[in-house]
């Protein structure tokens, strides 16, 4: 096992590894910016180190000067975290050769899936339904409306390196898809360095489904309940719950035959997730593969009883996994709301600035991450997300109920936050039935809780 670990992030995500760390005696590293310089996770660790200045660019992205702060510091291994270059196969090639072990899967996996139009052929070639589109990606807006027009619009035009939202349009007639391109080429440059581009016909309307699943070195393999996260604005996650209350036990065990097929057929290690579009005939088709741990981890934990960092931490040392398929339970449901600093009423807004007070809520089956307390500032050079919140219980309802009652709890001054927001979302009747679509919160929740808050303003 390591002796120390380096951390190669920030904020929530840093301490939840720092935590796992020191429960398996294991010293851990910081790294930060100039920015952060007082932050909690610099606070946490056994050490620190700063990398550079506040811009991302200059500090949490530049790989040279974490290796070195590793190697610096005696750590034997980089943890990445999630976002910044936790799917970056240059970084895990780079901790290769400087003898670190990246916590993580091989530098060639993270190439495969990170380019998404390769990931749907290696997929598509191993018998894995996916979503109609393109092989490959499409050289120009003249190719990408050749595939649009086979396949039938609406499309979507992705980035082979997109994530976050970035590098995507909707497409819905022809002569609309020349700008359109233009724009998500231009977007997918500045947000990844790469511009290449695919098409995929667009599964409307649809749920969004993904399987967390864990291989080790020697081939076992592994795939715990699905999630739900579906309650999307503008392709970003707001609300993550698992078990998804549409699916009957069948389906869970067929989308698990297919993730643990999709993984073994890439020879996957390590810890990562296969995200699905399931359509209103509960027919499930691959969109994509996240190679890292992913922010809604901790609902997953909460119901198979897994410490998903723990075993990324245990895999990239080389132990075997100790849990079988047939040991995979569904244990009660979870729900997880991500509490960004941010103005809802104001098109959301980001909200930077310092935290006055915060009040944690508390109680049986509520769990919290955070990177931040009081007195602590929130940076306009990171994502606005403050603090999660996770409610279990033996049902679904009560973890509504219980995820309510915490965000009435939770208060916080200094900063506007979005957690009247969630409240009103929990609350909502499609929400509450389960069967909301991706589309829900855009094309109708949105517009209705911007009507109500208006209407208390005046």
């Amino acid at each position: 096992m390591f002796e120390k670990v380096l951390i190669a992030n920030r904020g929530e995500i840093a301490i939840r590894v720092i935590r796992a760390l020191r429960e398996m005696g294991i010293k851990s590293v910081a790294v930060y910016s100039t920015a952060d310089k007082d932050a909690q996770h610099v606070k946490e660790a056994d050490e620190a180190v700063c990398i550079g200045a506040p811009q991302p660019a200059d500090s949490y992205l530049k790989m040279e000067n974490i290796v070195s702060a590793a190697i610096l510091t005696g750590a034997t291994a980089i943890h990445p975290g999630y976002g910044f270059l936790s799917e970056s196969p240059e970084f895990a090639q780079l901790c290769e050769k400087c003898h670190l072990t990246f916590i993580g899967p091989k530098s060639e996996t993270i190439a495969l899936m990170g380019n998404k139009a390769n990931a749907r052929e290696a997929m598509r070639q191993h018998q894995v339904p996916v979503i109609p589109g393109s092989q490959g990606f499409v050289k120009d807006s003249d190719a990408a409306l050749a595939v649009a027009k086979e396949v039938g619009f609406p499309v979507m035009l992705k980035a082979v390196a997109g994530g976050g939202g970035k590098g995507i349009r909707q497409v819905n007639k022809p002569e609309d898809l020349p700008n359109a391109f233009a724009q998500a080429q231009e977007e997918a440059r500045l947000s990844f360095g790469d511009g290449r581009m695919y098409v995929e016909k667009i599964i409307s309307p649809a749920k969004h489904i993904e399987v967390q699943i864990i291989g080790d070195q020697n081939g076992h393999v592994v795939a715990l309940p699905e999630r739900d996260c579906s309650m999307q604005r503008n392709h970003q996650k707001v609300i993550e719950e698992t078990p998804c209350s549409q699916i009957n036990d069948n389906e869970r065990a067929y989308l698990q035959e297919i993730a643990i097929k999709a993984v073994k057929a890439i020879k996957y290690e390590n810890v990562g997730t296969i995200e699905f579009l399931m359509d209103p005939d509960h027919h499930f088709y691959f969109m994509e593969m996240n190679t890292r741990i992913q922010v809604e981890h901790s609902i997953t934990e909460e119901v198979a009883h897994v410490d998903l960092v723990k075993e990324q931490i245990k895999i990239a040392a080389g132990m075997d996994l100790i849990i079988t398929q047939d040991q995979v339970k569904v244990h009660g449901a979870a729900i997880e709301a991500r509490i960004n600093a941010e103005n809802p009423a104001k098109n959301f807004q980001p909200q930077a600035g310092t935290i006055k007070q915060m009040s944690l809520p508390g109680g049986l089956g509520i769990r919290i991450e955070s990177g931040v307390n009081s007195g602590d500032t929130v940076s306009p050079f990171y994502d606005s997300m403050i603090i999660k919140i996770i409610a279990h219980a033996t049902d679904r309802p009560l973890a509504i109920r219980r995820l309510i009652d915490a965000l009435n709890e939770f208060q916080v001054t200094g900063l506007t936050t979005n957690r009247s927001f969630l409240v009103k979302l929990l609350q909502d009747k499609v929400f509450n039935d389960g069967n909301y679509l991706i589309t829900y919160l855009d094309q109708t929740f949105l517009s209705q809780y911007i009507e109500e808050a208006q209407k208390e303003d005046k």
